[in-house]
């Protein structure tokens, strides 16, 4: 590739795509959520269920993936899509198109949206500051 970004642009996209994701998401889970406002005691307990089973069984370990993998990237040159790799590009695209098509054709009660998207919006943010944080903290490394 004849032009490209640095290991450090990967870590901050790789961020800035996890938190952007995380946010929309979230901002579906409170619309969802405030049409439908009865038992939020309950809600939060679920949502904060699927906030550590998706943070701690699923992205937490991906976020050790992609940071290992773009570390043993080259120092510059990389595809700036790069800070995934094929198979969770692909991941993303089915869970996005799955998202949309469970909303549009209302196949899941809005009860389950609110919670399970919320839940699912804060482990996402939370993995994209991770990413930036582990850029903040190799900053002033000169990586190889």
């Amino acid at each position: 590739m004849k032009y490209g970004v640095n290991k450090q642009i990967l870590l901050i996209t790789a961020g800035a795509v996890w938190i952007t994701a995380g946010i929309n998401i979230l901002r579906i889970g409170i619309i969802t959520w405030l049409n439908n406002s009865q038992d939020w005691m309950f809600k939060i307990g679920e949502a904060t269920v699927v906030f550590l089973l998706f943070f701690v069984l699923i992205f937490k370990r991906l976020y050790y993936k992609h940071t290992r993998r773009i570390d043993e990237k080259k120092k510059t040159r990389n595809c700036p899509f790069s800070f995934f790799d094929v198979k969770s590009w692909i991941i993303m695209i089915f869970m996005i198109s799955l998202g949309i098509t469970i909303r549009s054709f209302h196949l899941l009660p809005d009860s389950f949206i609110s919670v399970f998207y919320t839940g699912l919006s804060i482990a996402l943010i939370l993995t994209g500051i991770l990413f930036i944080r582990y850029w903040w903290l190799k900053r002033k490394v000169n990586w190889d």
